[in-house]
């Protein structure tokens, strides 16, 4: 369902927008989860160790795409707030045609580089060709992948949350029986999780397609939409390369504690595998919120509405602390429990390693929460700079606590990089939004200002022409 965000209670639309991408979220963690269990299960340890090595990897593509792709329909989401129609069809044929470049070219660099990627990771001998295997599948599945978050993200941007959440829960269920099929009756082993995921996300990204194409008449496109507009070319790839960099940015620093972690073993890599998957789940919330405040603040940038934009930060920012206290309670008292649950077999070093890291991490969340907040306001705004800025100083701090912690703690300084990280990137993001508020701020003041003098001049210069002589 099509909604407009520009008017209304700004909490309560925000948490009703909010709801179904959490939903959609925890869906996909699910998914995540449930892999790992099959994985780790029905396969063993060197193979959920050969999943978790590569994931940094698949996630740098994916999350270029996602970052590229959003940053695409921000502009779409701030021409429907301004109700024009025309300029926000022509803005989806331009995101097809920039996303079909940027997937073609990440699919020839998967291809032809995998290997000398995973050596780079120092993904052990032992689980590197597992890790191949399940890399070179993924790569086929990228296009579709890259193509089915941009439509997500044009109906999000129409303010629709709820009819994504439908495909997502269909596209979870539908992976987590195709890997279980081709995992336990075929014995595909990590292929067929690969294979499942590929072969789940077409199914749905066509039904998606049609649904769209019937339920939602606004977005038709018309042959005159495919028009070639250099100017609105560059406004967005203005926002959605700074974005997309961004996201490469935290997915490469991902990659350095990834390779760091490589380096300790197989039962260090399942431990931190295990923990990342828990973590994951606890954080869906914050970044729901995060998620649901990109498209508010652009339809309400789009519209003008600075006000409104304020307020739904004061008010997401206030539920985001709250959420996060109560999210790192949970897992330092109950999620601890659930490493053994991704083991066929019991083992307590992989255990209290997942343990760790995650006493380590819970300390942070609020800072994380932060960072969903404030940055995705940002990028809605269109003010894709600051959030690219906090992006460099967490991939510097995370890399290099990373690396120096791992020399001076072991595996247990790894543990560190990413939380010190957060307060880094939250001090940026946090910094740079109200100062962008506050200029923003002054320069309406100083128009106010000029347009109130200019009103008084023509005033005056009237008065003047219309006096009596004597």
């Amino acid at each position: 369902m099509i909604k407009n965000l520009t008017q209304g209670s700004p909490f309560k639309l925000i948490l009703m927008f909010c709801l179904p991408i959490l939903i959609g979220n925890l869906f996909q963690q699910l998914y995540n989860i449930s892999d790992i269990l099959i994985v780790g299960r029905l396969i063993g340890v060197q193979a959920l160790a050969a999943v978790g090595a590569t994931a940094p990897i698949f996630f740098v593509f994916l999350l270029i795409s996602f970052g590229f792709a959003g940053g695409l329909t921000v502009v779409t989401a701030q021409r429907f707030g301004a109700n024009d129609l025309k300029g926000m069809r022509a803005s989806m044929t331009h995101a097809f045609m920039a996303c079909g470049v940027l997937s073609v070219f990440m699919f020839v660099i998967l291809i032809f580089f995998l290997k000398p990627i995973l050596r780079l990771m120092n993904v052990p001998v032992e689980i590197e060709h597992d890790a191949y295997v399940f890399m070179s599948i993924l790569s086929f599945g990228l296009v579709i992948m890259v193509f089915y978050n941009l439509f997500f993200g044009f109906v999000r941007a129409l303010g629709d949350s709820r009819t994504p959440l439908y495909f997502l829960i269909f596209s979870t269920i539908l992976n987590i029986v195709l890997n279980f099929v081709l995992i336990y009756f075929f014995k595909l082993g990590v292929a067929g999780s690969a294979l499942g995921t590929v072969l789940s996300i077409s199914i749905a990204f066509f039904l998606f397609i049609f649904y769209v194409y019937r339920k939602f008449p606004i977005i038709r496109l018309e042959k005159s939409d495919w028009h070639y507009d250099r100017q609105m070319l560059k406004e967005q790839l203005a926002i959605s390369i700074p974005m997309s960099v961004q996201f490469s940015v935290l997915s490469i620093s991902m990659m350095v504690i990834q390779s760091a972690c490589n380096s300790f073993g197989p039962d260090v890599i399942a431990a931190f595998t295990a923990a990342l998957r828990i973590e994951q789940l606890a954080t869906q919330p914050l970044l729901a919120l995060g998620i649901a405040m990109a498209t508010f603040s652009a339809q309400n940038w789009g519209a003008g509405k600075l006000s409104r934009i304020r307020q739904g930060v004061r008010l997401t920012a206030i539920t985001s602390l709250v959420i996060s206290v109560l999210m790192s309670l949970m897992v330092r008292y109950v999620g601890k429990n659930m490493i053994s649950i991704f083991l066929n077999e019991n083992n307590d070093f992989i255990i209290n390693v997942g343990k760790t890291y995650l006493s380590i991490s819970t300390l942070f969340y609020f800072f994380l929460s932060m960072i969903f907040i404030f940055r995705n306001t940002l990028q809605g705004m269109g003010k894709a700079f600051l959030p690219l800025m906090a992006s460099l100083t967490e991939l510097f701090v995370r890399s290099f606590a990373a690396v120096y912690l791992a020399k001076k703690m072991g595996y247990v300084g790894i543990f560190y990089a990413s939380p010190i990280a957060w307060v880094g990137a939250m001090l940026v993001v946090t910094t740079g939004y109200f100062i962008t508020i506050r200029k923003i701020k002054v320069k309406k003041s100083k128009n106010f200002f000029n347009q109130n003098k200019a009103k008084i001049q023509l005033k005056a210069t009237i008065n003047s022409t219309t006096q009596t002589p004597g």
